[in-house]
């Protein structure tokens, strides 16, 4: 089967978004790429600091209300609707939830040729990444660095820690089916 759709899962500040821009560039058909990051962007501020949407806690944690869960089934639910469609997407997540996320996303996705990639990355080197792009609350990577993987199955996984995100992404594109 024809790999439809690349799901990336990692801490803040891991590397997936490099990774993603990296992986356009080496596989050989045209892939969108959607990151979580995008869809918080979209909603509106008054989102971003409610108990109803998703609120950042001063020491890195993330909590998520009803809206912003609704408002996120619905971005899986459009992403899986592009791909029945036929465009072939890469998707930058980070499971929160570990793997009652990846649960959400597999019903979602059901039916799609699917490759889970797991994308790690020490939470050290993470929080250091975090400092230097001075976008993040303080704490996110290391906060999220496991729980995010915990209990998520992947068909690979990959290590920023020391591996270059463009080793990463051609380790991930030799996995993909044309």
């Amino acid at each position: 089967m024809t790999t439809q759709v690349i799901v990336l899962n990692g801490g803040s500040s891991a590397g997936k978004s490099e990774i993603v821009r990296h992986l356009q560039a080496v596989l050989p058909q045209p892939w969108l790429a959607f990151g979580v990051d995008s869809l918080i962007e979209a909603m509106p501020r008054s989102m971003q600091a409610s108990d109803a949407g998703i609120e950042f806690a001063p020491d890195g944690g993330v909590n998520v209300g009803p809206e912003f869960m609704a408002l996120q089934s619905a971005w899986m639910k459009g992403l899986a609707a592009m791909a029945r469609a036929g465009a072939r997407v890469v998707i930058d997540d980070v499971f929160l939830g570990g793997a009652a996320t990846q649960q959400r996303w597999r019903r979602v996705l059901g039916g799609l040729d699917v490759l889970w990639v797991g994308v790690r990355c020490d939470s050290a080197v993470a929080a250091e990444r975090e400092r230097a792009r001075g976008d993040r609350v303080p704490g996110m990577a290391v906060t999220q660095a496991k729980v995010v993987h915990e209990g998520v199955v992947y068909d690979l996984e990959v290590d920023t820690t020391h591996t270059e995100s463009t080793t990463c992404a051609e380790i991930i594109a030799d996995r993909v089916t044309a």
